[in-house]
């Protein structure tokens, strides 16, 4: 698989999981956050609304996608986000401590994928530089 098609398998990837994943909080509320499902008034309506932001990030990411090449601005503002959630969850692992093991797995998960999709990040702007090099190096010859 090359370059460019990783970027856009993982950036569909992307954007469909995080549509799909902050709907999910949008509909269930406390309930689709392992390990908070009685937490109350005040971490449901958070978990809602952060769903909602969610779903948009997904949908950010969906819309990077429709261009082409996907711009490697939009891969490292939206992979810049995601790590800043990731940094998110290492601090509080240091303030309060081990959450349910399904976040730390999403921790994990969100601190390996960011420099993939950093290094991902300029894939099809370079195969479509080089594909309009070779296209002009062939009219030449």
């Amino acid at each position: 698989m090359t370059r460019a098609k990783a970027l856009r398998w993982l950036a569909l990837a992307m954007g469909y999981g995080c549509a799909a994943i902050g709907l999910f909080h949008v509909l269930g509320g406390n309930a689709a956050i392992p390990g908070a499902p009685g937490a109350g008034a005040t971490v449901d309506s958070l978990g809602r609304f952060l769903g909602a932001v969610f779903t948009g990030y997904g949908l950010a990411w969906l819309r990077a996608t429709r261009q082409r090449p996907i711009p490697a601005s939009s891969v490292r503002l939206l992979t810049g986000v995601f790590l800043l959630g990731a940094l998110g969850r290492v601090l509080s692992v240091a303030v309060t401590g081990w959450p349910h093991w399904f976040q730390t797995a999403l921790g994990c998960l969100e601190l390996a994928l960011s420099p993939l999709l950093f290094w991902l990040a300029d894939a099809e702007e370079k195969a479509a530089r080089s594909a309009t090099s070779q296209v002009a190096a062939d009219a030449e010859a």
